[in-house]
């Protein structure tokens, strides 16, 4: 697994969860092992907002079901506040989850839902009562505390439900897709409020998402997964301006990827042979000539220029797509050698881009490229 790059949100530095070489395996036909997650070894600190991300079947949602005790890991060992919990039942962990389902009991109250688990444990009805109230406070719910859940709205019914997990108290809050029934205007606003939540309260929050915009946007730091393996944990900027990996390149946001060679090095410069043309970058890399390797590009760095760029790294084609997205327009440029680039260029700009079937030539600078070898 690639290293921790990341240094958390301040004052988080005592850990609040630990998985030592975690897997969990599960048998398919004709005897052979499948896992869904592989030797992961990951900590997350106490206090910060930590995002599992992936396409489904990554294993995010088993390794949050491992932490909750849902699962019983294959091998490894799970600790939790420097406590080895890997055998230890769900209802003896200090976690709660929330799911994408409410779950919310529809013939009780409001308050019934947030208080039910602390009735369970024979709480006393004045500490309950008091407790449900700083609950529906703390998520802006107080006022619906007799009202019934059919009577509340989607993005409503998601804040009773992280009411009734921060009720009992846990030191980790796991979160398990919680908003993707919502639509996408409420789902941005929840995103916000839970985000300015988690950083009132100071809880350890694990969330897992697919949708990259809400991971970019609420974590701390993130773990990209793929096939059960962890291709990269780091904050949102280094996830998303240095993957680590063509995976991760591909799979945050919008990424040109061009297969390249290397042609020569001299010293930390290599020059290398990519889309027909000859390019100049630094690269810490330990490549010889002959070597390949990836340019990752961001759509957003590339620009169109006339004639020479100076210092720049430039692209040269025929532009085969003008899709405008409002704010933007987004080109796609037909390379000789069959390469495409995709642009995306802010609308009102001063130099107009090429028509349809036109010569045109994009460019960026070398800093904006990023080398893949894996």
């Amino acid at each position: 697994m690639p290293p921790d790059t990341a240094t958390g949100p301040a004052g988080a530095s005592r850990v609040a969860i630990e998985l030592i070489d975690i897997c969990k395996a599960f048998g398919i036909a004709g005897g052979e092992t499948s896992y869904a997650v592989d030797r992961m070894n990951l900590s997350i600190r106490a206090g910060e907002f930590f995002t599992f991300l992936g396409p489904s079947g990554c294993g995010k949602t088993t390794t949050l079901r491992m932490i909750a005790g849902f699962e019983v890991p294959t091998s490894g060992r799970l600790l939790l506040d420097g406590r080895e919990v890997t055998g230890v039942p769900a209802h003896r962990r200090n976690v709660n989850t929330v799911f994408q389902s409410y779950a919310l009991f529809p013939h009780l109250n409001v308050g019934e839902n947030v208080g039910f688990g602390l009735s369970v444990k024979g709480v006393a009805k004045d500490e309950i009562r008091q407790r449900v109230r700083a609950a529906l406070e703390s998520v802006h719910m107080a006022h619906a505390i007799d009202r019934k859940p059919s009577a509340l709205s989607g993005g409503q019914q998601q804040r009773i439900a992280l009411a009734r997990a921060l009720i009992n108290r846990p030191s980790v809050l796991l979160l398990d897709e919680p908003f993707g029934a919502l639509d996408l205007k409420l789902r941005r606003g929840m995103q916000m409020e839970v985000k300015e939540m988690q950083r009132r309260l100071g809880i350890t929050f694990i969330f897992v998402t697919h949708d990259q915009e809400e991971a970019l946007t609420m974590s701390d730091r993130i773990a990209v997964m793929n096939n059960g393996v962890v291709q990269q944990v780091a904050d949102p900027v280094e996830i998303y301006e240095r993957p680590a990996n063509r995976f991760t390149a591909g799979f945050i946001g919008d990424m040109n990827l061009i297969q390249a060679r290397v042609i020569g090095r001299s010293g930390p410069q290599l020059a290398v042979e990519a889309a027909g043309g000859r390019l100049e970058l630094a690269s810490d890399h330990d490549l010889q000539p002959g070597d390949a390797c990836t340019l990752a590009i961001r759509p957003e760095a590339l620009h169109f220029v006339d004639g020479d760029a100076d210092g720049a790294a430039r692209f040269s084609g025929s532009l085969c797509e003008a899709v405008y997205i409002g704010t933007d327009t987004v080109y796609g440029l037909a390379l000789a050698d069959g390469n495409r680039l995709q642009a995306r260029v802010r609308n009102g700009g001063a130099r107009p881009a090429p028509q349809s079937g036109e010569p045109g030539t994009l460019a960026c600078a070398p800093s904006a490229i990023r080398l893949l070898t894996q």
